[in-house]
């Protein structure tokens, strides 16, 4: 197969499952437990705490593992305005469904929530963050720092200041951006930062919530006091090891890896410019290197996907995080996309293990299916 949806998750690198093994077979003691196979699940928990804490230059004390992006959203968001009944907080309108739906459900539960627009780019716009912040009533503000369907990066530092001169906190889903684009939590300005391993070719089950030591948050579950009282729970001590040792493997490599898959990029949006009725999104936009997305005049991007997938390739019509779903990309909608336009919409989120001569065959496929159905 053809996989070009790194997006939705990556295969997970080899060094990363051998790093894995010993706490899947011989290691199995329980990192609360005094005894040595306890302690030595300790020291890997916190090996790869410094690990993962390096690949934002954070503190490893800032770091609190969770069981994926989703969990640190719902940590960040509901953890925070919990302390706050009633209160306010500010979120994209292109935010990944584990904010926006969990800013949803807050809102449902009497809390009040703002939408920050964007421009015709996808880039969110900071006047309007600061004209919703001159009030004084919001408690947080989140913003992703790249979005998981354009790839358009967002202006992380702009945005955090703004809301730290209002005196409100910055949160930023950084899921998406890690690995493809240097990251520096204290640089941001965002006071919690949500990280996850499965995009950065580790393990599914494992994420961290990047957590500024004098922010107060409510936990989200209540158990031995694991992850700073934060997350109880025994602690996935496998994957945890896993998205340590990624960590280590992307600081190493992501130079390289973005260098190769933006000239795939490249490639690729050049053969999609001589295909009829194409158009592609947030072109101007700085993005990430290896993300593209576009839609095809009078066809409907599920089917597109559909029929790639029946020649052994992989792509996605919008996020694969969101299960069940038919409606247009609400990311594109807020950049101003006709709604129709913005139906047909197909995603391509290249990896480091892709190849030229895969992008040829896909603009081969592409073009072959879009004859077949009448459109060119």
């Amino acid at each position: 197969m053809i996989y070009f949806d790194h997006n939705a998750t990556t295969p997970m690198d080899e060094r990363v499952m051998a790093a894995m093994e010993p706490f899947l077979s011989k290691y199995y003691g329980n990192p609360s437990s005094l005894y040595r196979w306890g302690r030595v699940a300790r020291d890997a928990i916190e090996q790869a705490r410094a690990q993962v804490a390096s690949l934002v230059n954070a503190q490893p004390s800032q770091v609190v593992f969770t069981s994926g992006g989703t969990e640190a959203n719902n940590l960040a968001l509901q953890g925070r305005m919990r302390k706050f009944p009633g209160g306010k907080l500010a979120v994209s309108a292109i935010e990944h469904s584990s904010v926006r739906e969990t800013a949803l459900g807050l809102q449902q539960q009497g809390w009040q929530v703002s939408f920050i627009p964007v421009n015709a780019s996808g880039v969110i716009a900071i006047d309007a963050l600061d004209e919703l912040l001159i009030g004084g009533d919001v408690q947080l503000v989140s913003c992703m720092a790249a979005n998981n369907e354009t790839g358009v990066v967002q202006p992380l530092a702009e945005l955090a200041l703004t809301a730290r001169r209002h005196g409100v906190v910055f949160h930023t889903d950084a899921v998406q951006a890690t690995g493809k684009m240097p990251l520096n939590f204290s640089d941001t300005g965002a006071r919690m930062m949500t990280l996850s391993a499965h995009k950065i070719y580790g393990p599914k089950g494992a994420g961290a919530l990047i957590l500024d030591s004098k922010l107060e948050l409510m936990p989200l579950q209540y158990g031995g006091g694991q992850e700073q009282g934060l997350r109880g729970g025994t602690e996935n001590v496998a994957a945890i090891v896993g998205f340590g040792k990624a960590a280590e493997i992307i600081i190493q490599e992501r130079e390289a890896h973005s260098a190769h898959v933006f000239d795939l990029r490249q490639q690729l949006e050049a053969g999609l410019k001589g295909i009829p009725g194409v158009t592609l999104f947030a072109e101007q936009a700085r993005r990430l290197p290896n993300t593209l997305q576009f839609g095809v005049n009078g066809v409907d991007g599920e089917m597109l996907v559909m029929a790639l997938d029946r020649e052994n390739i992989a792509v996605s019509s919008g996020s694969a995080c969101a299960s069940g779903g038919s409606e247009p990309s609400h990311v594109l909608l807020a950049m101003g996309v006709e709604e129709t336009l913005a139906r047909s919409a197909v995603r391509v989120s290249l990896g480091k293990d892709n190849t030229p001569l895969e992008v040829e065959q896909f603009l081969a496929s592409l073009q072959g299916i879009l004859r077949s159905f009448g459109v060119i």
